[in-house]
């Protein structure tokens, strides 16, 4: 029993309990008399950064509301794995405009202090556009997983949901069929629980395909300076149709920040933040999520926001130039 502790600005919210037992999907059990608290203060703050975000957020880093229903910054934040970050680091992104987040999900963690973030927000919430990634595949099993997500989020809609890791055609063509998981997402959309629906996955001829489908309102794909390849496979097909997309791995799991053997002499490593420039240079990228594993490197992320256009000519050739190295020694690509 992994316990989910909420809270909404002032506002009582359950502690939701969920039953990750192997031999059975997650279940839940509500514990009222658990309560948490968001002080008046912390609201405030984050209000008045939230009301904020045209003038923080220069226009070359803001995706417009014809993407996700309103503004966001193209600098998003991801959960992933095990963080050491808190809920307050958490919200002070936020604070500084970093409004798109990115949950992994119930099937891949419960009880993080990213869920808890996203239900501190309170009445805030709608300032904010959050994406879920969803593991089912059935609309039977699609039903008890965004009851178990809204639950355990504290929130009563997700602005964007992404059906994760979808690798195999027989995945789509099984999500997409009768009694698939689409067809509750469908029903779940026109009710208002859920906003957008789309797909993540590393494989772009499939990813192309499902986007070209009309069946999807936003793809998240695996684009980086070291796997370009969805410049070719998947960019055509989604910027013409005007498909938002959310792009990660950025770092190349960190390899991008390596040397490599090919450096030339007195090269210089790229940080992070210059990274992320580089994947938000392509226009058809809406949003490159990042998804720091402690306060230093959120702190380091947040140095993209410092900047208030694109990379120069000479910048972006440098960088392109390490990716190509980094394809080249760091290990084989798909």
């Amino acid at each position: 029993m992994v316990p989910i502790v909420g809270a909404a600005g002032g506002a009582i919210v359950n502690l939701v309990f969920i039953d990750r037992s192997p031999s059975r999907p997650p279940t839940l059990s509500v514990c009222s008399d658990c309560i948490e608290w968001v002080t008046n203060r912390d609201t405030d703050i984050l209000r008045g950064a939230l009301s904020t975000l045209a003038s923080t957020v220069s226009p070359f880093l803001t995706t417009s509301s014809k993407a996700f229903g309103q503004p966001v910054c193209r600098l998003g934040l991801a959960s992933y794995g095990q963080t050491s970050l808190s809920v307050d680091d958490m919200l002070y992104a936020v604070g500084r405009g970093l409004n798109f987040l990115n949950w992994q999900g119930i099937v891949e963690s419960s009880g993080d202090t990213f869920s808890k973030a996203v239900s501190a927000l309170g009445d805030l919430r709608p300032k904010v556009v959050l994406s879920v990634q969803f593991g089912a595949r059935t609309a039977d099993a699609a039903a008890l997983e965004l009851k178990s997500n809204l639950s355990a989020l504290g929130t009563d809609y997700i602005d964007v949901l992404t059906l994760y890791y979808v690798e195999r055609a027989e995945e789509w063509d099984e999500i997409i069929s009768p009694g698939g998981a689409l067809q509750y997402l469908r029903e779940a959309q026109r009710n208002g629980v859920v906003r957008q629906i789309g797909v993540t996955s590393h494989q772009r001829k499939l990813a192309a395909r499902m986007a070209a489908s009309g069946l999807l309102d936003v793809l998240m794909i695996r684009y980086n300076a070291a796997h370009r390849g969805a410049e070719q496979d998947v960019f055509p097909i989604t910027q013409p149709a005007g498909l938002p997309l959310i792009a990660y791995t950025a770092l190349r799991w960190g390899w991008l920040l390596r040397a490599t053997p090919g450096d030339p002499p007195r090269f210089s490593l790229p940080r992070a933040p210059d990274w992320y420039r580089f994947v938000l240079q392509h226009p058809a990228v809406s949003v490159a999520l990042a998804a720091p594993q402690s306060r230093a490197e959120l702190d380091e992320n947040l140095k993209v926001l410092d900047t208030m256009g694109p990379l120069s000519d000479a910048e972006y050739a440098a960088l392109a130039a390490h990716g190509e190295r980094v394809r080249r020694y760091a290990g084989s690509f798909a």
